[in-house]
């Protein structure tokens, strides 16, 4: 296994080294129970769920389940940034169960940690959650597969299509390759999790896949939908999305994406603080990379595409 990539350099001017120094005194910060409360509530959750599976009935216990799913992909984010403890294996351990099933939890967190390299943002192949296609990739697709990727820009699009996108990227390249240790042990955790709801709860494993764990990675990617552009400025390539309560909740306020991209150790509960003594230079930082919430791009880009599928600033594309 490559080791994970660090954290890459923290941005900070004056002004936010003295408010983060200040919040880092907090107690709130030192005793992270936001977060071990979290870590409660979501686990607890998909448990009691399952267990009263057949009280709640298919149809609530089902919406309840994508909430947990959805949830419990934000909360590994937040494990992998060193929360709620600094002891990584620890962390893993809150994380490592396939409850949302399409990724290994260390395929995400070395993967996410080198998509903070903030200089290779958007870029294909160099981040590796980039939403843009490369001028070459671009002209060897079929006309349908243009389509599907010009559909994905859509939200709408992005809801319907783009998990099976994402996940068959990241499985093609399990199937070109030796199967690694992270992809045996999470194939089978999650083969016996299927086979024991299965057996207990009759929650067949198809339905868990195609009812509950795909419409939850539908929802967790309503986040990364426009969370990045293409710009000249690395730091103008990330959006500040003011969404809304339920949003902020589910996202663990990672909306305010330039947050926490400039301080990727500050935990969750902590990022509108510092987002609100800094509005103004915020967005000017962003270069006006703003949006007023995710209704805002429901009621815009239902159908119609954010942006192109194709980077912009690659040399071939200038070319």
């Amino acid at each position: 296994m490559t080791p994970a990539a660090p954290h890459r350099s923290e941005y900070l001017d004056d002004a936010q080294r003295a408010q983060v120094a200040a919040e880092r005194g907090r107690r709130l910060w030192r005793g992270e129970w936001p977060t071990w409360l979290l870590i409660v509530v979501i686990h607890g959750g998909w448990w009691a769920t399952v267990a009263f599976w057949r009280e709640l009935g298919t149809p609530l216990a089902t919406v309840l389940m994508v909430w947990w799913c959805a949830w419990y992909m934000s909360l590994q984010h937040e494990l992998i940034h060193g929360h709620p403890t600094r002891k990584a294996w620890l962390n893993r351990l809150f994380g490592a169960a396939p409850l949302a099933v399409w990724y290994p939890y260390t395929l995400y967190r070395d993967s996410h940690l080198r998509h903070h390299d903030d200089a290779h943002l958007t870029v294909p192949t160099l981040d590796t959650e980039s939403c843009y296609l490369s001028p070459r990739d671009w002209a060897r697709m079929t006309r349908p597969l243009r389509a599907l990727y010009w559909f994905n820009k859509t939200f709408w699009g992005r809801l319907l299509v783009g998990p099976a996108i994402a996940i068959c990227a990241t499985w093609s390249g399990v199937a070109q390759a030796p199967l690694r240790g992270m992809w045996l042990r999470h194939f089978a955790m999650l083969a016996a999790m299927l086979w024991w709801l299965d057996a207990w709860r009759g929650i067949a494993p198809l339905y868990y896949l195609l009812a509950i764990a795909y419409p939850a990675q539908s929802l967790a990617m309503i986040r990364s939908y426009y969370e990045h552009r293409p710009a000249a400025h690395h730091k103008q390539r990330i959006v500040l999305n003011e969404a809304g309560f339920v949003a902020r909740l589910l996202f663990l306020n990672n909306n305010l994406h330039l947050v926490h991209h400039d301080l990727p150790s500050l935990p969750w509960y902590l990022l509108p603080r510092v987002y609100r003594a800094r509005r103004a230079d915020y967005l000017a930082r962003s270069g006006g990379f703003h949006v007023a919430g995710y209704g805002e791009l429901m009621r815009r880009h239902g159908f119609s595409p954010v942006d192109a599928p194709v980077h912009p600033h690659l040399p071939q594309a200038a070319a």
